[in-house]
């Protein structure tokens, strides 16, 4: 395994385990047996190496993301999948290395400026489902795609964010909440 995919590992587990404010990256060198200048080498600190992280991970979901909708199925198919891959995300982590990476943006610019152009992949693939949407069924009345996909996309980083939390009466509401859109989706397709 190259050094660069060892420190990776590293700091994913890492944050996992410690979150974003108490990372540090003599922790994550001695995680990946790895002299703490190969950290710097290869990412230039400890930002770099998270935001590497996130970069990483964001495009091979958006990826799925991008692949499962643009399949011929339902479209409430194609959402019930998503809530599916919601699940499959927060078992990963992936869902707490973003929420982390959010939450340091807000007193790192840079950060901040980086996690909005990936958040900014997600938005896409949102805004090209509700156009094709908007083809399907006609208008989609006082709402544009984009604010169709900003909806969605907000709802499903607020659930992240409450999910994370860890009360599992707020889990099933979000849960909840995100997969009712399923049913209005599949009795606007089946009455048509």
């Amino acid at each position: 395994m190259q050094t660069a995919d060892r420190i990776m590992e590293a700091a994913r587990a890492c944050l996992l385990a410690e979150g974003y404010a108490k990372l540090s990256t003599r922790k994550v060198a001695e995680r990946a047996s790895v002299p703490l200048s190969q950290i710097h080498y290869h990412f230039q600190g400890k930002q770099g190496m998270v935001l590497a992280l996130l970069d990483y991970e964001n495009r091979l979901l958006v990826g799925r993301q991008r692949e499962m909708y643009s399949a011929r199925t339902p479209l409430w198919k194609r959402y019930e999948q998503a809530c599916d891959f919601l699940e499959d995300d927060l078992a990963s982590g992936y869902v707490r290395v973003l929420q982390e990476m959010i939450s340091a943006g807000w007193s790192d610019a840079e950060v901040a400026r980086q996690v909005l152009a990936m958040l900014q992949g997600w938005m896409d693939v949102l805004e090209e489902v509700a156009r094709e949407a908007e083809e399907r069924f006609g208008s989609l009345g006082v709402f544009s795609p984009a604010d169709v996909a900003g909806l969605v996309g907000l709802a499903f980083l607020g659930g992240e964010s409450v999910l994370l939390l860890g009360d599992t009466a707020w889990q099933g509401r979000v849960r909840s909440a995100l997969r009712s859109v399923t049913a209005g989706l599949r009795a606007l397709e089946e009455n048509r």
